[in-house]
């Protein structure tokens, strides 16, 4: 990464703000476009949630409107590591979500039967199927949706990856870095005013995650997006038991790089009741009872830090952008236990395995957990990346793909028009699609 001492540069063509996988991105394609880019993240590349998610890259489950832009990522993933000249961990083992009983199958069917416009390989497995894929002989599954074509990937390096290639590739990353605001003339992206000084371009691409709608409120711009916990833990080498990754309903897990698995809650997560989660009360209304026991509320002294935090502010003092650098949340050890009994009472071959670390991090959702990709209406020039709901590591390269398109050409391979943000204000029925 450009060192912190390097003088920032006075233009450029486009400002990326976050180095997450879908900041990293954007930098990329716009570099390999020949635009001059500079990206600048507060902490460092994939500090937050880009190197703290599953690794899981898939089709299979997804929302119909994101399957698009998932296929096109898919096909990106697959010559990536050639592409960048570094390794990823990249391996297409498919991805299996298991079903209990006739309602489960049923939600698989309905999926399949939404997604068949799409040619996916994705099919149900027979009971002996999904014994045969997991080792097993004693029919506890009922059936099993499958993915062949799906994979996985090692989170911690993907960014980092994209990052040092779009720097060989002419652009500019600064780390350690946070952009304050966003300079405006006569209704048009100016250029970004970071702690150490202003850069003029003639666009921003805000891929800042779980920070973005705070950042964009300062624009006059209402994302309505909140932030939820949740829990990972990676073993030691341990036995194999399929090369897919594995949604078992209370647990899911997948295979790592270093023979290891990264195991998790297959739904459990915390939601903080900070002062947006009042302000967007109706739109998330929804979301919250379908969560139902899967979300657990709490209220902390974080409610009070985000509510003395001002909600409008100028680039010449410090912001919460320099105070909260990387977000490093303590993991739920209640959660992490019962995801690993389950592991070990569900899947013999890990009856053993040992932990060897644990960890949380912040998804950013929106009401209608599908992501926010375009350009706002003001000001001109200024375009949102945020609001993956979890999704956002599989779907990241497609998603920096498209950014770049939009921001460079105007246009993009796939109709961005779903992820628009004024699907939240134009009356647009916002609904939760109900998958597997």
């Amino acid at each position: 990464m450009t060192e912190e001492s390097a003088a920032l540069p006075q233009r450029t063509e486009v400002v990326v703000i976050g180095g997450g996988i879908v900041g990293c991105a954007t930098a990329y394609f716009l570099a390999e476009a020949g635009v001059p880019v500079v990206l600048f993240e507060k902490g460092r590349i994939a500090g937050e949630q880009s190197s703290r998610n599953w690794g899981w890259v898939r089709k299979q489950g997804r929302d119909p409107l994101e399957l698009p832009a998932i296929i096109e990522s898919l096909r990106l993933w697959q010559s990536l590591e050639a592409r960048l000249g570094a390794d990823l961990g990249w391996y297409q083992g498919g991805v299996t979500y298991l079903a209990r009983n006739d309602r489960e199958v049923g939600k698989f069917e309905a999926w399949l039967e939404e997604a068949r416009a799409y040619q996916l390989d994705t099919r149900l497995l027979s009971a002996i199927e999904t014994d045969a894929l997991l080792g097993q002989s004693d029919r506890r599954w009922k059936a099993a949706l499958y993915t062949p074509s799906d994979g996985r990937a090692e989170p911690a390096k993907a960014a980092p990856a994209l990052a040092a290639a779009a720097e060989r590739l002419g652009a500019k990353v600064f780390t350690g870095c946070a952009v304050r605001t966003v300079e405006t003339e006569a209704g048009r992206v100016a250029g970004v005013v970071t702690e150490r000084g202003m850069t003029a371009c003639r666009a921003v691409v805000c891929a800042a995650g779980v920070w973005t709608s705070r950042f964009s409120r300062n624009l006059g711009i209402d994302l309505p997006q909140l932030g939820v916990k949740a829990s990972v833990l990676r073993t030691k080498p341990a036995p194999l038991v399929t090369q897919s990754a594995v949604d078992a309903v209370s647990v899911a897990f997948r295979r790592r790089q270093d023979g290891g698995y990264s195991i998790a809650h297959g739904g459990s997560h915390v939601f903080e009741l900070v002062p947006d989660a009042f302000r967007y009360l109706r739109a998330f209304l929804p979301a919250h009872r379908r969560a139902g026991r899967d979300q657990r509320l709490r209220f902390s002294t974080a409610f009070f830090r985000e509510l003395l935090r001002p909600g409008r502010w100028d680039g010449t003092k410090p912001t919460a952008f320099e105070a909260d650098r990387v977000l490093d949340p303590k993991p739920e050890r209640a959660t992490l236990d019962l995801a690993l009994a389950e592991a070990k009472r569900l899947f013999p071959q890990l009856a053993g395995i040992e932990v060897a670390e644990t960890w949380a991090g912040v998804i950013e959702t929106t009401p209608d957990q599908i992501p926010v990709m375009g350009a706002v209406e003001a000001p001109q020039g200024y375009f949102l990346a945020s609001g993956f709901s979890g999704h956002g590591f599989g779907i990241g390269p497609a998603a920096g793909l498209l950014m770049a398109e939009l921001v460079s050409k105007g246009r993009t391979r796939v109709d961005l028009t779903p992820f628009r943000l004024s699907r939240f204000t134009d009356g647009s029925p916002i609904r939760i699609y109900d998958c597997p």
